[in-house]
């Protein structure tokens, strides 16, 4: 018996949405780990086989993907990954500096004793990880700790609306900053960029603190543009 058709309507359409935010989840990591290459396509027959699901809530999560930028979708030619360019790569950094800065301008007039707390954690966090791993790559728990190293810096901004812009924003930087790494010729010193960022923000220097920022973003930029011409043919 299909003990799909014994749940209610109600349970039915939770279980989808359940099974669309897992497969969500797992093209996300994917996409942003580069295992599906900026401007792949997007198989059907092979999503299928690998999550075992039918059509309906793979279309549901590249839909999702789609609106976050990270998918895009052609007329007669179905998905694919979302290609990267020199264009997209300015862009994005110029667009995301601006949500960020206005975030965290919000957050340095509105952050509290416990929120300069939380950054100076999330700062001590940050450098007691190593960012790459034995083989070069980013780890994925220093990745995790920085991303929510920079979320605190903006946290207190008091927008749900922005931090959801900022996220998706930051979401399509990852695959470039994973890029990144693969073309750097000397250490980056991350660890003191962040710092003076947080010394900033803590001490209410909202101009210094953007213009830190703007910096910390660039340097991304330019590491990409210049040792990776051929990624942007």
């Amino acid at each position: 018996m299909n003990t799909r058709s014994l749940l209610n309507p109600a349970q039915r359409q939770s279980g989808g949405r359940t099974r669309t935010s897992e497969i969500v989840t797992t093209l996300r990591h994917q996409i942003l780990n580069a295992t599906f290459k900026p401007g792949e396509r997007l198989r059907f027959e092979e999503m299928r086989e690998q999550f075992d699901a039918g059509m309906s809530p793979l279309r549901e999560a590249l839909t999702r993907l789609a609106s976050d930028g990270l998918v895009t979708l052609e007329e007669h030619k179905g998905y694919r990954v979302a290609p990267v360019s020199r264009t997209d790569l300015m862009d994005l950094a110029e667009i995301r500096s601006d949500i960020e800065a206005m975030a965290m301008a919000r957050a340095i007039a509105n952050g509290n004793d416990a929120w300069e707390g939380r950054i100076l954690a999330a700062l001590h966090e940050l450098g007691k990880k190593s960012k790459l791993t034995s083989d070069g790559a980013i780890d994925h728990t220093w990745e995790d700790i920085h991303l929510h190293f920079h979320f605190t810096l903006v946290s207190e901004c008091h927008s749900p609306r922005l931090l959801q812009f900022r996220q998706i924003l930051s979401d399509q930087a990852t695959r470039y900053r994973r890029l990144s790494v693969q073309y750097l010729h000397e250490p980056r010193n991350d660890l003191a960029e962040h710092r003076e960022i947080a010394e900033a923000v803590i001490s209410r220097r909202t101009a210094d603190a953007v213009a830190l920022l703007r910096s910390h973003y660039l340097s991304t930029v330019e590491i990409l543009l210049e040792a990776a011409p051929e990624l942007f043919s």
